[in-house]
């Protein structure tokens, strides 16, 4: 009876702020699931091997469109909780364009596919794989700028050794995805560890802020 009141209680307290938490926290779950059902339906798509954009080019290629579009929208709508829930310091609100623009080029992924490995390079391919950078480096920039608001704010401050981290690290992961961009065997691994360090810390944060929305006063 204690965890069901418990429970509704909590039920009681979900606000706005909660639902953009729920849309960070979405964003990266339908990313997976998408993305495994997409690979699952190829036998001859090696996530090792090959790039995440690659699925929109085989059978069920939507799923992974789908994925882009609603992992860019659920993003660009959580940004709108850090926006209005981390007390600013220097840098904070260009973390937050950053974030915005890193959301609307996940959209841009969804809606310009990849082109075929072999093929010449067309429109609709150059603009998938110049936007692919852009989000690949938006994120570690995005990262630093924000960890001295995160350290600032009594309510964050325990994830900014995390944020400084997850920055420094996706530096790296973005110098070894464009190193392995021709490499016939690891590419697939090393862009998915980027990918999966963006939509960890996306989702740390929206956990954080799912957990201050119902602890704390946020009227």
């Amino acid at each position: 009876m204690l965890a069901l009141s418990n429970l509704t209680g909590y039920i009681k307290r979900l606000n706005v702020h909660s639902a953009l938490a729920f849309a960070g926290m979405a964003g990266p779950v339908v990313l997976i699931i998408t993305d495994i059902m997409a690979s699952s339906a190829n036998p001859g798509y090696n996530p090792v091997r090959d790039s995440i954009s690659s699925l929109a080019l085989y059978k069920l290629g939507w799923v992974q469109t789908i994925g882009f579009l609603a992992i860019g929208l659920l993003i660009e709508i959580f940004t709108a909780g850090l926006l209005y829930n981390i007390r600013t310091r220097r840098g904070f609100h260009f973390s937050i364009a950053c974030l915005v623009i890193m959301g609307f080029g996940l959209l841009l992924l969804g809606a310009f596919r990849t082109d075929p490995v072999g093929v010449s390079d067309t429109t609709e391919g150059i603009i998938h794989n110049v936007t692919a950078l852009v989000v690949f480096w938006l994120f570690p920039i995005t990262c630093l700028l924000m960890a001295p608001s995160v350290r600032n704010d009594p309510y964050w401050k325990n994830l900014y050794k995390y944020t400084i981290i997850a920055g420094f690290l996706g530096f790296i992961l973005v110098i070894m995805v464009i190193v392995l961009e021709d490499s016939d065997s690891w590419f697939g691994l090393a862009e998915r560890l980027l990918v999966a360090n963006m939509i960890i810390w996306v989702e740390v944060m929206a956990f954080k802020l799912l957990y201050l929305s119902l602890t704390r006063d946020n009227s």
